[in-house]
């Protein structure tokens, strides 16, 4: 067994050891006690029940004392696996190596993780039922991870038996309704079905893989650009100065949904939640999708059979001055870990690491105060690393080779992430932002900005900070 795939047989003889002691042991040597009521339920009230919940995409809830204590041994090993496939909660940025500032950030501190830790140790008591905070309040089909959005669409049903083949095809168009343009900051998207609570775990309670889709204007004009839809994904939160354009009379469109089949036979649709900027709101930057700018590669996957530690790489120069807002890796069944790096002149620096599980795709929204600030010239660099073996429990078999494909079985490497272009006074105009709001001085460095505390000869920089403090560059 390897760190980055653990199957629940092996998850259980892990447990043992700490189920063994956890019979005898009642207090931490020379440590306070630590009890669910007072210690564990916070931490999985805030971690863990948006999922494991009555109704929840998770295979089973994590509400209540009795619900939770039959699992502790197992809570234990899955939160300490912290960045890999398997880990919950499931959000797989490495700690130690690149920007560790993110706004959607569902990692569990080592404290966190040290108390979940000590309580299995103890013999996870309950402790005083006083000390139990009241329970969430949770709405039947899951709430928005961004509250309430502004618009709402809702797509046709889609129908999957169990047991049937994948299934591509069309999506029919849903109007917006909206009545005028309107420059959207975030998109969430949902599934809502009828897959009941024995449906498995997160894969089991889908029935739509992924979706790639666009908006079409009411004069039939495509609109590009909008992040693809994948199971258990979070929302895109897009850079504030960088809103996407939803025309009125525009209505979301896809030419490409695929459905797998649940345990059971199911309906569901997709919920698309737009939200959206005030109406006087213009953007200041271009999406870096205007200059085709690509970072993967679909010619060179060669995936050997029955061998692990494989790696794939690509490179790609960047047109202009850059700001990187998201590292989304996006990979197939033997992916387990990209890592993003950004190299400028003789320096190559690590902007992110993460490891990945086809079955729950991830994207990682840089903090507006970290996100990397690269010149026009800079190579960005993903690496991934593959587990081909029958250690990955993602791989149906083993003896198989992969090349690039659509299909599941087949093998992607791109980089999903958010970028937005800028121009010379964009640029220098972030980075003298970017020192004010991290209070650094020469002496510093900041990751994924190389030039921060470099002297630019094509802007005064002073006169560019002085325009920021009093805005008049706005």
């Amino acid at each position: 067994m390897t760190s980055r795939t653990i199957q629940l047989s092996s998850l259980l003889l892990l447990a043992l050891p700490g189920a063994l002691l956890a019979q005898s042991a009642g207090t931490a040597a020379g440590g306070a006690e630590v009890t669910y009521t007072r210690d564990v339920a916070p931490i999985l009230q805030e971690n863990c029940e948006r999922c494991h919940r009555a109704d929840g995409v998770a295979p089973m809830a994590l509400s209540t004392y009795e619900q939770v204590r039959p699992w502790a041994p197992i809570i234990r090993v899955k939160t300490q696996i912290r960045d890999r496939m398997g880990a919950m909660p499931p959000y797989y940025v490495e700690r130690g190596i690149g920007i560790q500032e993110y706004k959607d950030d569902e990692r569990l501190t080592e404290a966190e993780i040290g108390t979940i830790a000590r309580w299995v140790d103890l013999g996870a008591p309950e402790g005083d039922p006083a000390e139990m905070p009241p329970p969430r309040e949770w709405p039947r089909n899951g709430e928005w991870r961004l509250g309430e959005p502004d618009v709402v669409v809702r797509t046709q049903d889609f129908q999957m038996r169990a047991g049937d083949p994948d299934w591509w095809g069309d999506m029919e168009p849903v109007p917006t309704g909206l009545t005028e343009d309107r420059y959207v900051r975030a998109v969430e998207i949902r599934e809502i079905n009828d897959i009941s609570a024995e449906g498995g775990g997160v894969g089991g309670r889908f029935i739509v893989h992924h979706v790639i889709w666009r908006t079409r204007d009411a004069d039939g004009e495509l609109q590009r650009g909008w992040p693809v839809h994948e199971l258990g994904r979070n929302p895109d939160i897009f850079n504030p100065r960088a809103g996407r354009l939803l025309k009125a009379g525009a209505s979301v469109v896809s030419e490409s949904v695929h459905l797998n089949a649940a345990a059971e036979d199911a309906t569901g649709y997709l919920e698309y939640g737009f939200y959206l900027h005030p109406r006087d709101y213009e953007p200041d930057y271009v999406r870096s999708s205007s200059v085709g700018l690509g970072l993967g590669d679909g010619l060179n996957i060669d995936i050997q059979p029955d061998a692990d530690g494989q790696r794939l790489h690509a490179f790609s120069v960047l047109p202009s001055h850059m700001k990187i807002t998201s590292f989304e890796p996006h990979l197939h069944a033997p992916g387990y870990r990209m890592c993003l790096e950004a190299i400028w002149g003789n320096h190559i620096e690590t902007l992110s690491c993460a490891g990945y599980d086809h079955n729950w795709v991830k994207q990682y929204t840089f903090a507006d105060d970290y996100a990397p600030i690269l010149p026009r010239g800079t190579v960005l660099h993903i690496v991934a690393e593959m587990d081909n073996t029958a250690a990955n429990p993602n791989i149906p078999d083993p003896r198989n080779w992969q090349g690039s494909g659509n299909r599941s079985v087949s093998n992607m490497f791109i980089d999903l992430g958010n970028r937005v272009l800028l121009n010379d006074e964009q640029f220098v105009r972030e980075m003298a932002e970017r020192r004010k709001a991290r209070g650094v001085d020469k002496n510093d460095h900041i990751v994924g900005c190389p030039l921060c505390m470099a002297e630019l000869p094509l802007l005064e920089v002073e006169a560019m900070e002085t325009a920021t403090e009093t805005g008049s560059d706005r």
